[in-house]
């Protein structure tokens, strides 16, 4: 089994920044990717980034160059940096784990361990 424990989530104005860290603990030699999905009220919850354990990276196109993943091995934590932040990035960001070897997953079903979520407001 892996937990998954996410932090760094708040209140910022638009503009501004926020990191986002998740620390694994457990079985993290059975994960081959790990991923940092977002949920809005009354919609799907949706890729943000993933990142393999070799370092491959994957961002959905609504961040690409407003975002970045990144991981510390040594720390078994995977970061997202986000950087001007909107409005429309307000969601409860969830960390998540991916246990299938191949490629990262890109939906929330193909991923096995999820974190318990933490929230990301951005006011306008």
């Amino acid at each position: 089994q892996v937990q998954l424990g996410e932090s760094g989530g708040g209140l910022v104005q638009a503009g501004g920044s926020l990191r986002l860290s998740c620390a694994a603990s457990g079985r993290t030699d059975s994960l081959y990717a790990m991923g940092w999905f977002r949920q809005a009220p009354g919609k799907q919850r949706d890729l943000v980034a993933s990142i393999t354990r070799s370092g491959s990276t994957n961002y959905a196109d609504s961040v690409k160059g407003q975002f970045t993943i990144f991981r510390d091995n040594a720390k078994n934590t995977v970061y997202l940096q986000m950087n001007s932040l909107k409005p429309e990035d307000t969601a409860v960001y969830y960390c998540a784990g991916d246990k299938r070897a191949g490629v990262a997953g890109t939906t929330f079903y193909q991923y096995a361990y999820w974190g318990q979520g933490t929230q990301v407001t951005v006011s306008s």
